[in-house]
């Protein structure tokens, strides 16, 4: 069914996995059904992240429930310009790599755009691209995924509707984006070759899957009208087109966001909150200055009728966003506050923070752990991974070099570092871009984050007992690629969640991360305490998750229940311990499409958090961290 707001149909699965099955089965569906017409299945495919686990979804069904891919002809929608196509990122080797080299699919009805082709015959190649997907009867199924731009393949705002197969220049933020895939952006190609807007409106069904923080583009691209500036909006014209979206990325659907002007919704506290705060922030008017005048002209007119008195809501609103503020993230001891965001006792609390990465704890709320610190809780924090593939390899030279000085310094036998600084030396000098790196490199670079991460907890006043590197074993492919959640992950946090018994788990909950390793902790941390719960551990009743969200995305300020404020002299001190990670300060490897240092992120999204509340009306705080509650 079609919101009444979106003029594509959406399906929204809870999470990634669930869409994935979706897609995976409409396609399979669809192969199965040519077969049986002995006719030949043609799809268009997608490359990039987001289709990833859609790949594996297949993979499964061809090996686990016999589905055949020898009458299946693919056309891929697009690949960088130029690039060798035994690169890593080439997409040839992406297809082959997730796919193609697991199912039964015969090699000469595999198409992909060849970007070594000569520069001079590009026209003539990329017309008979498309004539070759006429040739095999036209598409009947194009996968897409989206950029945040909203392109689609490689179509770029500006991409015109009668667009065919052609080289393009690709937009630097696009670029930024994709230098998830590169060591950095200067490695990504400024071209590509891309299928035609035309091109994929010709398709006979379009399946466009989307997750995480895609949500502004989604809405832009079903709800907002049609223009070359969203090349996805262009779908809106297809008669046959679906998106399949995750719950993270439907969050700006109408339906979702403003719920009341769809009709039909109920008036929940929370509800209440989402639209209260929606008006304030749109006029620009505290809450307790909105009007009755002001609910009725935007679309509030039904809250008014419920709850009789806009003076009365706006009071109710000004509460809760009053109570979530608090200067004790572990709880104000011998307080009764009834709607305080933490219980006051037990006092002082265990607390555990997990930590994707071996600096998020410092970057997305470095304020409250070292208040936790200072408040007197028994605080601990978790490093879930080594981190050591955002080392560049000048740090490893840099780190051996003091090591082999430092036991000439104090005439110890250097012989044996001697030769791993010769060998490292060597080795990264032929290493190959994108080139695995060896088991030696890999293990120096993590302790480099390692010793970063242990002097970070001890700024924030930790013993060196207080600190547990995991090293979960998902993480450690030496690839920006990881593998899925395994049940040794979950098996060395249940130990440590058993060790410590925490009364507070702190958490990232921020799945903007671009390359889907805080996805992934997370849900370790989900599993992990869903089993204890299941086992029937006592101290797990008394065991309260809070989530924090890192360096990419804050939470709206309607869903934040707990805002620990910042002097300006905490968000000084802050900064100086997301500094002693020198590894990640100045020019980090992946740093997504945000060109800011982690530290100036912070900063801002911390700033903004704080400003809001101000401008609903709250106290004006330099700088907020703010956290959500998990319920279990």
């Amino acid at each position: 069914m079609i919101d009444s707001f979106e003029k594509i149909p959406v399906r929204i699965s809870s999470t990634p996995k669930e869409g994935v099955r979706l897609a995976a089965l409409e396609i399979a569906n669809l192969i199965r059904e040519k077969q049986a017409l002995n006719q030949l299945c043609v799809l268009g495919l997608a490359t990039g992240s987001t289709p990833i686990g859609l790949y594996a979804e297949l993979v499964r069904l061809h090996k686990e429930e016999g589905l055949s891919f020898k009458n299946v002809v693919t056309f891929n929608l697009d690949e960088y310009y130029t690039i060798d196509r035994d690169a890593f990122q080439s997409y040839w080797s992406f297809m082959h790599r997730h796919l193609f080299n697991y199912i039964d699919i015969l090699p000469e009805n595999i198409n992909i755009p060849n970007g070594e082709i000569e520069r001079d015959v590009i026209k003539q190649y990329c017309l008979q691209y498309d004539e070759r997907i006429e040739q095999a009867g036209g598409i009947d199924l194009q996968v897409l995924g989206i950029g945040l731009n909203g392109h689609i393949g490689f179509n770029e705002p500006g991409s015109s509707l009668f667009s065919s197969t052609r080289l393009v220049t690709l937009q630097n933020s696009t670029r930024i984006a994709n230098a998830r895939d590169f060591q950095s952006i200067s490695h990504v190609p400024r071209m590509a070759i891309t299928m035609g807007i035309h091109t994929i409106m010709k398709a006979k069904k379009v399946l466009l899957l989307a997750w995480g923080n895609k949500a502004s583009i989604i809405a832009k691209s079903v709800e907002g009208p049609v223009t070359e500036q969203v090349p996805a909006s262009l779908l809106q014209q297809h008669p046959d087109c679906t998106f399949i979206i995750d719950a993270m990325a439907s969050v700006e659907l109408t339906r979702f966001k403003s719920p009341w002007l769809a009709g039909g919704c109920e008036w929940t506290n929370q509800m209440i909150k989402r639209a209260v705060v929606n008006i304030s922030l749109k006029l620009n008017k505290p809450i307790l200055s909105l009007t009755t005048k002001d609910y009725n002209e935007n679309g509030l007119s039904d809250l008014i009728v419920e709850k009789g008195d806009a003076y009365e809501i706006n009071l109710q609103v000004y509460y809760m966003l009053r109570d979530s503020i608090t200067g004790w993230p572990g709880g104000k001891p011998n307080v009764v506050l009834p709607t305080h965001p933490e219980r006051s006792s037990p006092y002082p609390k265990r607390c555990l923070i997990f930590s994707p990465h071996p600096d998020d704890d410092i970057i997305s709320m470095g304020g409250t752990f070292m208040r936790l610190v200072e408040q007197g809780h028994q605080v601990q924090v978790a490093y879930q991974t080594s981190g050591n593939i955002a080392v560049t390899d000048e740090f490893v030279t840099r780190f051996m070099d003091f090591a082999v000085g430092f036991e000439h310094l104090f005439d110890i036998d250097s012989n044996k570092s001697q030769t791993i600084l010769t060998e490292a030396k060597e080795y990264l000098s032929s290493k190959r871009l994108h080139q695995v790196d060896s088991p030696e490199i890999r293990a120096i670079k993590g302790l480099i984050r390692r010793c970063e991460a242990k002097a970070t907890a001890r700024y924030a006043g930790l013993a060196d007992e207080q600190v547990h590197f995991l090293n979960l074993p998902f993480y450690e492919t030496g690839t920006i690629e990881k593998k899925p959640m395994g049940e040794k992950d979950i098996d060395i946090t249940i130990q440590l969640l058993r060790k410590i018994q925490p009364h507070q788990v702190y958490c990232a909950g921020d799945l903007a991360d671009p390359h889907g390793t805080h996805r992934v902790c997370l849900d370790i941390v989900f599993e992990s305490i869903k089993r204890i719960k299941a086992a029937g551990d006592e101290w797990i009743k008394d065991c309260w998750v809070w989530l924090y969200k890192g360096a990419w995305q804050e939470w709206d300020i309607d869903e934040i229940q707990m805002a620990i404020p910042m002097s300006p002299d905490q968000v000084v001190k802050k900064r100086f311990g997301i500094f002693i990670h020198q590894s990640q300060k100045d020019a980090v490897p992946f740093q997504g499409s945000d060109t800011r240092e982690f530290w100036q992120r912070a900063e801002m999204r911390n700033a903004c958090t704080a400003d809001l509340y101000a401008q609903l009306g709250m106290t004006k705080y330099a700088a907020m961290e703010a956290f959500v509650r998990w319920h279990f």
